[in-house]
């Protein structure tokens, strides 16, 4: 393989990312908004007016800390070994653009996201690379690879924020606590979770506020333990005693949940060892856990919020349609007006349709009439991003969109003149 002489941009963070994910227009806003607002306290959305049409785009969104360190370091461990064979245990992160980047560049998949395996472990060698993904992997994996002389360290890119969730799962368990993981089971993040966590504790994984209701029945003693693995059917650690168990537990999450869903889950499991245990001997039953999202998932919600309270006529979501951040932006949008999730600017078929994925169905299909006409005002749209989503990606939706709409390349440029102005006082780029 030649060597990959790739351009770079140091971020904020210090992280080297290859040149083609930078952006123009995003990064031009961003870094305006930075003047304005050093201290990133003002979460409204950066508003760019355009002849009928208005966009409001989130403050915060795109690639976060955990993203930047994993793209920094898999195309680093592709620069520094070009007649190696270079394998990524599954998908680095959830965006197509960039796992497909890395496939052509010779990267190969070793399991699906699933757990689906591509490559059987057994065509390992030991000098071959072996980059771990931002999600981490299970205890079982890292042995695996281990125990074929595999090297685990030099390229392992488990985001800091999933090492803090097994960090705090291993605190709770040696206190004694049982691990109750909120988070999709099959979700790689949270299977590497839950292996990590029953090494020191019991642990198990609830998706839902509606399966914490459930838990919490058991919990307070007002079901009967007879049904709990008919309920929870292969989402506890092996040995699993619900009577035991479920006496003292501590609740940690994905770290892409929603944040009111996993605080609102917390406190009404707090509130089922209430009824059982009272308030004396309550934080002994119930562990002092802290929030465990990440501060790029609860700063981009919190920045989705602000921005949907200031209402618009429909949402843009962008990002991988298996990115649980992502779904997790749409999921609040939803809420609010029309939202249309979509991975890229070739879902944007016309100003008349536009190809985007129905979360509830899990399946893409094309919507006619996305944009609604006014003859006495421009259109709003709200815009975000999911965190495993290039600026530059966002980029070329923003431009495709405002193209459909009838914008002009000059007006557009004429609309980013203060944004651009304001950005040349950011010297910290």
């Amino acid at each position: 393989m030649p060597r990959f002489d790739y351009l770079l941009f140091v971020t904020r963070r210090q992280f080297e990312i290859p040149i083609f994910y930078r952006s123009s227009v995003i990064s031009t806003l961003k870094k305006a908004r930075r003047v304005q607002d050093r201290y990133r306290k003002d979460l409204s959305p950066t508003i760019l007016d355009l002849p009928g049409v208005r966009f409001k785009i989130a403050r915060h969104f795109g690639f976060c800390y955990g993203v930047e360190h994993a793209i920094e370091i898999a195309y680093r461990a592709i620069d520094e070994n070009p007649n190696r064979r270079i394998f990524l245990l599954s998908e680095m992160i959830h965006n197509p653009h960039v796992n497909e980047d890395l496939k052509q560049r010779g990267v190969q998949f070793l399991n699906k996201t699933d757990g689906t395996s591509l490559i059987p472990l057994t065509d390992l060698k030991p000098e071959d690379v072996v980059i771990i993904p931002a999600f981490g992997t299970s205890v079982e994996m890292f042995e695996k690879l281990r125990s074929m002389g595999i090297d685990t360290e030099t390229y392992d890119t488990t985001c800091p924020f999933v090492e803090r969730v097994w960090n705090r799962s291993a605190a709770l368990g040696e206190k004694g606590y049982t691990i109750i993981i909120h988070g999709r089971f099959k979700h790689e993040e949270t299977r590497a979770t839950f292996s990590h966590a029953r090494l020191n504790a019991a642990g198990m994984v609830i998706q839902d506020m509606g399966e914490a209701e459930i838990l919490a029945k058991y919990v307070d003693g007002s079901r009967d333990l007879s049904t709990f693995f008919d309920d929870f059917p292969d989402r506890c650690s092996p040995g699993f005693d619900p009577a035991l168990h479920l006496q003292r537990i501590g609740v940690v999450n994905q770290t892409t949940m929603l944040a009111t869903e996993t605080h609102a889950i917390s406190e009404y499991l707090k509130e089922a060892m209430l009824r059982r245990y009272g308030q004396d001997d309550l934080f002994y039953h119930f562990g002092d856990t802290r929030d465990t999202l990440c501060y790029a998932t609860s700063e981009n919600q919190s920045a989705l919020k602000e921005m949907l309270d200031e209402g618009a006529d429909l949402a843009i979501v962008v990002g991988g349609y298996n990115s649980s951040n992502t779904s997790h932006l749409v999921e609040l949008c939803e809420e609010k007006m029309p939202t249309y999730y979509i991975k890229d600017e070739f879902e944007l078929i016309s100003a008349d349709q536009v190809r985007h994925l129905n979360t509830q169905l899990n399946d893409t299909h094309i919507s006619n009439d996305w944009v609604p006409k006014f003859d006495d005002r421009s259109i709003e749209i709200a815009l975000s991003a999911g965190a495993s989503c290039p600026d530059a990606l966002v980029d070329r939706v923003l431009s495709r969109t405002a193209s459909l709409l009838g914008v002009t390349a000059e007006q557009f440029d004429e609309a980013m003149k203060p944004y651009q102005e304001m950005a040349e006082q950011d010297i910290l780029l």
